[in-house]
């Protein structure tokens, strides 16, 4: 079957020749003009994200009673001073150790603020987590934290807010649809990531 392929390949005629050749100039006209709009497209989106307005989080750590308003996102890039900050806030308070959080979990925490009118500053009960932490909280009480939970990488995060029930949080928060989703009505916080979608 090879030898025969082969043979009709090399037997071609002129007129098989120059469809093929006119085929490979259109695959090759199509892909330069994806790659022209690709390329008109990211100036565009880099001047939307010029124009955005800043992104910036009222938070509250509800274990060291700090409290915090950083502008963290302006003019399309993360602001290394306003992330600095969020990140010693929502350092592990057992251990004082201090984790980049993951941006898309800030982002995640805005867009949540937006959704709910920004009531103001929104309380944290746990972010980042410290490996010992997370152990230490697995022998006290193993059904509700995981081995590898993503407190312990910066992508997750407790938290309620002031004069809203936790079932209208849990509601606005799968809205979002950003990551995995629990709802800890007796603790009164909801647990958001920016892992699988999924809820619990």
């Amino acid at each position: 079957m090879k030898d025969t392929d082969a043979q009709s390949e090399t037997t071609a005629g002129p007129h098989d020749t120059m469809a093929r050749s006119l085929d490979r100039r259109h695959l090759l006209r199509a892909g330069l003009g994806l790659a022209a709009s690709a390329a008109m497209l990211a100036p565009m989106e880099a001047e939307a994200a010029l124009r955005a307005p800043p992104r910036q989080l009222a938070l509250i750590n509800l274990h060291t009673g700090e409290r915090i308003r950083a502008e963290y996102w302006a003019k399309g890039r993360y602001l290394r001073d306003g992330m600095r900050e969020i990140n010693r806030v929502l350092r592990d308070h057992r251990t004082g150790a201090v984790h980049a959080i993951d941006p898309k979990l800030l982002d995640l925490v805005h867009a949540l603020g937006r959704k709910i009118g920004n009531r103001g500053p929104i309380q944290i009960v746990s972010a980042y987590r410290s490996p010992e932490t997370n152990a230490m909280l697995r022998e006290a009480d193993g059904s509700g934290v995981a081995q590898n939970s993503f407190h312990m990488q910066g992508k997750a995060i407790d938290l309620r807010v002031p004069g809203m029930s936790t079932r209208q949080l849990q509601r606005a928060a799968l809205s979002l649809r950003g990551g995995g989703v629990g709802y800890y009505p007796e603790s009164n916080f909801v647990h958001m990531d920016v892992g699988p979608l999924r809820h619990w």
